[in-house]
């Protein structure tokens, strides 16, 4: 999938097929874009509608008349993998969003942890999630996804164990040899359901947390003999899952 992605809530093969896109999107098109009659261009819901479309003309500075022949759904993938992101330093949680809507993560929940030194209150915790769920609407178009990555509200570390144990297979991402962290890279995956993957914030997971989580269900896992940031670390372990569950081959 090459060609351009623009979001619209709703469009179908209705008027013969014309579809005019507008707005911040059409102006997008049209002047920094700068399609031309007969490029292709994809229109996408985010949540797995699409459509292949033909450009027919531009007009003016922000509308594109496309031709949209039919509309196709693109299913969910299995196994859906959820990564739980503790709040990073900084524009860091952005970047983790960037990066693993960029690699195929279904869901990221942002996890106030004991640990975390940035903390989402009030307004400031909702326009942090905007950024968030804005970073990923843009990384889902730049990386030509049409079904982009739900981004739900922050999570306490009661609701993370909940997912957890409702999880096909959890994981914890902790580099405590001493407590019996296996390789992430030799863990029996299944092929269909829910893996839910908890990345720690820069301190680490506190020990009651941990237990908290085992008790849900989840092992404590370890990527490599390296340290990974916590803004790098869940993108690392999703390719290393999207692989070995045969959703990249």
């Amino acid at each position: 999938m090459t060609a351009p992605v623009f979001v619209v809530e709703h469009f179908d093969a209705g008027d013969g097929g014309r579809y005019v896109l507008d707005g911040p999107e059409g102006r997008h098109a049209v002047s920094v874009k700068r399609l031309q009659p007969g490029e292709d261009v994809i229109l996408t819901d985010g949540a797995g509608r699409w459509a292949d479309c033909v450009v027919l003309a531009a007009e003016g500075k922000d509308r594109l008349v496309v031709q949209l022949d039919s509309v196709s759904e693109e299913p969910q993938a299995q196994p859906r993998i959820t990564v739980v992101q503790a709040l990073p330093k900084g524009d860091r949680g952005e970047l983790a969003v960037e990066t693993m809507t960029e690699v195929g993560v279904d869901a990221v929940v942002p996890w106030q942890a004991a640990r975390c030194i940035t903390q989402w209150k009030g307004d400031r915790g909702l326009k942090a999630l905007g950024k968030w769920r804005a970073t990923a609407r843009e990384a889902g178009k730049q990386s030509r996804r049409v079904r982009f990555p739900e981004i739900a509200d922050a999570a306490s570390t009661k609701q993370v164990a909940a997912l957890l144990a409702k999880a096909d297979f959890a994981a914890v991402l902790h580099s405590d040899f001493e407590r019996g962290s296996a390789p992430l890279a030799t863990a029996e995956l299944p092929d269909r359901g829910e893996i839910v993957l908890v990345v720690g914030p820069e301190g680490g997971v506190a020990k009651d947390e941990l237990a908290l989580f085992e008790e849900a269900g989840a092992r404590p896992y370890v990527l490599g003999p390296t340290v990974l940031r916590t803004s790098t670390a869940g993108t690392a372990a999703a390719a290393l899952l999207l692989g070995r569950t045969g959703r990249w081959s």
